[in-house]
């Protein structure tokens, strides 16, 4: 049991946030709130939730697991690997891969692959089913994602994207054609109450959501954009652009479900991806090319 005293000058925080900033026990924000959920901690010896506020003076007392075993099998598969170094490797993930092993997907996962390339050096703050893994992308979503070695590095990224200064940028070709050279959508996301595998715009319940778009080539009924994520909610470009009519081209779950190409799934490539360095303190960027299906399909609506 792990008793941690709130010091001095921390006033009406939530939970989950105040124990993402320690550095001992190195605790995510959504481990934080899954230990809450299965009552592993406790405020002031009372039951609490991850929303529940902690001030100067207040006890939490943190029944952290003992460290589980993977029940995922490490398997050698062809990574695409940008960079790598001590604490993280850039990878360009493949249309039609799983980023984490969760019910129906145990293997063919990056995780599988990743374990394989790394052994034992990921990091474990975000629990036992997702090593490494700070952010993902969907199973259709080509394009680069960071995987951490160590928790020093986890922890780095993790805060930054919880302040949402890691520099995102995707592609995607959108239906329809866009007439302003720019914009932005601000609707906050939340789980859908008609279909819970989907995400919906919520105004109420919904989590702040924003996306920066930028027309980069026109095709009459179809738009390349560049999306620039300020948040990093499920699905929110998807979301975000088929609400104002624009939806993904080959989304067929937030656009229409027949595609008149021949494609699996949406049109989106997480292509720029740039942070602060855990170690060196400098700003790293890395970028990859359109993704081959993107670049045929491009060619054709050129012609």
């Amino acid at each position: 049991m792990i008793e941690i005293r709130v010091p001095e000058g921390v006033e009406s925080v939530r939970i989950d946030q105040f124990l993402a900033t320690l550095s001992e026990p190195e605790i995510s924000r959504s481990y934080a709130a899954r230990l809450i959920k299965d009552n592993l901690i406790k405020l002031n010896d009372q039951k609490c939730k991850a929303s529940s506020k902690v001030k100067t003076g207040d006890i939490l007392l943190i029944d952290m697991p003992a460290p589980v075993s993977l029940d995922v099998e490490a398997e050698d598969i062809p990574l695409d690997i940008v960079y790598e170094d001590e604490d993280f490797l850039i990878v360009n993930k493949p249309k039609g891969m799983v980023v984490h092993p969760a019910a129906g997907h145990y293997q063919g996962t990056l995780v599988n692959a990743v374990m394989s390339h790394c052994g034992d050096e990921l990091s474990s703050i975000n629990g036992v089913m997702r090593p490494g893994i700070v952010h993902r992308i969907d199973k259709n979503t080509t394009g680069l994602l960071v995987v951490c070695k160590n928790d020093k590095a986890h922890k780095s990224l993790a805060d930054q994207l919880k302040v949402h200064s890691i520099n995102r940028k995707y592609v995607a070709i959108v239906c329809g054609n866009i007439k302003e050279d720019s914009g932005t959508v601000d609707a906050p996301l939340g789980r859908s109450k008609k279909d819970r595998k989907k995400q919906a715009i919520d105004e109420i319940n919904g989590r702040d959501a924003v996306t920066h778009y930028r027309v980069l080539e026109r095709f009459g009924d179809y738009t390349l954009v560049e999306c620039i994520l300020e948040t990093g909610r499920t699905h929110q470009i998807r979301v975000h652009m088929a609400s104002i009519g624009h939806p993904v081209l080959g989304d067929d779950v937030y656009g229409p479900k027949k595609c008149p190409f021949k494609l699996e799934g949406q049109c989106l490539h997480a292509k720029v991806l740039g942070f602060i360095h855990p170690s060196t303190g400098e700003y790293v960027e890395f970028d990859s090319d359109y993704p081959e299906y993107m670049k045929k399909l491009l060619d054709k609506l050129r012609r």
